[in-house]
Parts: C-alpha cells; structure tokens; sequence
C-alpha cells in the first residue's frame, strides 16, 4: 500500500511538472491572443483572426480533456462542434459573431484565465511537495554554511544559521514530501476538477447536449442494427444456407444411387458429411460474430484474453475488475467489439510489435484502455474505425480519449458508465 501511495505521488509529481508550463505559458500565450483578436474585431483584422484563435484554444483545451480521463479519470464534456465557414465575405463575418455568441468561447477564454494562475498552481505544487526533501537535505548537509556570516537561509519559515537548524529543516523537508504523498494525487485531480468545473458547459446546456447525443446516437444504433441484419441475412446467404441446399440436392441424388451404384451414393454421402461440417462451422462463426460464447460465459476480461491470443502480434491484458462482478450484456458486447476493432486496426495499419490492453472498474463506469506502439497519427472523429467505436460507445453514452502523437504509441481510452452485478 505505501509503495503504491509513493508511486502514485511520484507519477503526479511529474505530470504536474510537465503540465504546468503549459498551463502557465500556454494558457497566457491563447488569452493574450484572444483578447488581441477581440479587440482588433472594430478593425476588421480581428474578424478573421478569431476564428483561429478560437481553434487554437479548443485544440489546447481537448488536450487538457484526454488528460483529465487518462490521468485522473475525471470525464470533462466537450463543447458542441463549431460550425462550417460559409462561403464568401459574409462567412467570416457569420462565424466570428457565432463564436462571440457561443458560451463555449466565454468558458475558455474564462478556463484560460484560470488556468494560468490556480490552475499552474495545482499542476506544480505535486512536484513541487515532494523535492521539498531534496532542498531541505542540501541545506542540512553543509548548504548553510556560506551564508551563515550573511544571517544565514529561511526554509521556509526555519531560520538556518547552524547545523542544528539545518537538520530542522531537513526534518521540516521531509514532513512536506510525506505530505505530498499523501495529496498529490489529490492536487492533481484538483487541477482537472477545476479545468472541469470552468469548461463544463451549464447544466441546461448539457443536458440539452445529452439530448441531442441520445439522439444521434439512437438514430446510429437503429441503422447499425440494420447493417447487422443485412449482413448476417447475406452470410447466411451466402454461405450456410448455399451449402445446405448443395447438401440436400446430394441427399437426394443418394436416395436415387443407393440401390444401383451404392459406391457413387457413399461418395455423395461423403460429400454431404463434409457440406453439414463446413456450414456449421460457418454458423458458429456467425454466431461468435454475434455474440462470442466466452463472452457470454465467462465475461469481458476473459473474453478479450481470448481476443489477445489469437492476435499476431504479443498482447498484454491487465484486469481490475471485481472477481465475478459483469457489466450488462449489451455495454460488455460494445466494450469487447470496440477492443476487437481497434487491436485489429493496431495489427493492420499502426505496424505495431506490441500491444496492451488495460480493463478496470472505478466510480460508476467501466474503463478500457487500448494502447499499441506503432507510428501513431490515429484521430477520433475522422471517418474511419475509430468513429465506428465512438458511435458504438456513444450508444450507451460512453466517451473516447485518443493520444496518438505522430511517431507513436497510440493510447485510445474508452469509458462507459454502467454498475456492475
């Protein structure tokens, strides 16, 4: 337990340290240009600067969301999407007063002011906490002697002028480190609560957002149920169904052999026996397809322990989830065709050689974290196999986090709020 606490304390020491100069430099840099673009708007250049402005600080706050979920699993609403310029002189003009209008723009800019100051606080105070030690030890290991002549150093509120004080202040050092232990995790999660608590939209908003998400998301279930339809209706088609019709036209073609060339009707059996093998295989592929048997007996962690081993290329799966306890079937067959979909977009497109997958439970959701080291690049939202699972998981009012730098690895985070039984 004390080794977790410290490893989770030393892991929140160095993401606040490289969050907060972005916090700090970042956030001043976007206000700065923001507040420059709105009053340049009476001159006109503003007009056409805004908008991209404005992308810019969504951009630098949709980073800040996938941090919030990837770090401390704290789920912050995105805005709704801006809308397209239109054509002509008139476009700009349009989009920029629909931004100025949008309350989406006010809780940035109003996030971006905070951020800099509270929220470059609780980004760098985890580090910050923990070297306390560091610099308390220093001065009790000898620091304080050249400036014992000059009144000597404060550590924070030990005035050191000799060894004794020194090792005060190394003790003093250390008690702030087991402090930042204990709340540096807390201090970051602070950070992304506050960044939530700013950006969030209100709660007539969201929940008008949820309407429309619902929304789009049944309408995508609906046609997706239709394409599943149209699809098992042509495998069968094509496949099971073809083979059983061949298989009693032989059955027929045997009833007529039998009594003048039973060799020919025992090769035609033969032929029927193979047929019957062959489309039930064909059949329980289907039916894996639909639902797989150790997902329905054994649950999701086992299930996609399956999926990993048949996988080419090595897969680690870690589970943290309540021995025994399952999610509803619906949410544990959308969370393991998400996983399946994109390990099979890792193996075909990312060129990674090695792949892991993370299932855990916590605060009301079930959380899948599927990460690969191939050449990254991967997008949400862009039209391919990774907008196939967001509808999927939107369905259930699920949400997706990707990180995909360029170069790689790719981590794709999936949540989606369910209770366990």
């Amino acid at each position: 337990m004390a080794a977790s606490k410290v490893r989770d304390a030393f892991s929140a020491g160095v993401r606040g340290l490289a969050l907060a100069p972005v916090a700090l430099v970042g956030s001043l840099l976007l206000f700065t240009l923001s507040v420059v673009a709105i009053a340049l708007i009476p001159a006109g250049v503003g007009v056409f600067a805004l908008p991209w402005v404005v992308q810019g600080v969504r951009a630098h706050a949709e980073r800040r969301r996938n941090l919030a979920l990837r770090w401390s699993g704290v789920r912050i609403p995105p805005p709704r999407p801006a809308a397209p310029a239109r054509p002509g002189l008139a476009g700009p003009v349009l989009r920029c007063a629909a931004l100025l209008r949008s309350g989406a723009t006010w809780r940035a800019l109003r996030w971006l002011l905070a951020d800099m100051t509270a929220g470059f606080l609780t980004a760098i105070l985890p580090a910050v906490l923990l070297l306390y030690v560091v610099y308390g030890w220093v001065i009790a290991l000898g620091a304080w002697r050249p400036l014992a002549g000059a009144g000597g150093v404060w550590f924070l509120f030990v005035h050191v002028t000799d060894r004794a004080s020194g090792y005060a202040a190394a003790a003093l050092g250390t008690a702030i480190c087991v402090l930042g232990v204990f709340v540096g995790p807390a201090l970051l999660r602070g950070h992304f609560r506050l960044t939530r608590a700013l950006l969030a939209p209100s709660r007539e908003r969201e929940l008008e957002r949820r309407v429309d998400r619902l929304t789009e998301t049944r309408h995508d279930a609906v046609d997706a149920s239709a394409a599943e339809l149209r699809r098992i209706e042509r495998d069968l088609h094509d496949g099971a169904q073809a083979r059983l019709v061949a298989m009693g036209m032989d059955l027929g073609a045997v009833e007529a052999l039998i009594d003048r060339d039973p060799q020919r009707a025992k090769r035609l059996v033969a032929t029927a026996r193979a047929a019957s093998a062959e489309a039930l295989t064909e059949l329980r592929d289907l039916v894996r397809g639909i639902h797989p048997p150790v997902l329905a007996e054994r649950g999701l962690p086992d299930a996609v322990r399956a999926l990993a081993l048949r996988l080419p290329v090595p897969t680690e799966v870690t589970v943290d989830v309540p021995h025994g306890a399952r999610a509803e079937a619906p949410v544990e067959s959308a969370a393991y065709f998400a996983v399946s979909e994109l390990l099979t977009n890792a193996v075909k497109h990312a060129g990674a050689g090695r792949l892991w997958v993370d299932v855990s439970y916590g605060r009301g959701a079930l959380r899948v974290l599927v990460g690969d080291n191939g050449g990254g690049g991967a997008k949400a939202g862009a039209g391919g196999g990774l907008s196939g699972v967001e509808r999927r998981l939107g369905t259930f009012d699920g949400v997706l986090a990707v990180s995909s730098p360029v170069g790689g690895p790719t981590v794709v985070t999936m949540e989606i709020p369910c209770a366990l039984s």
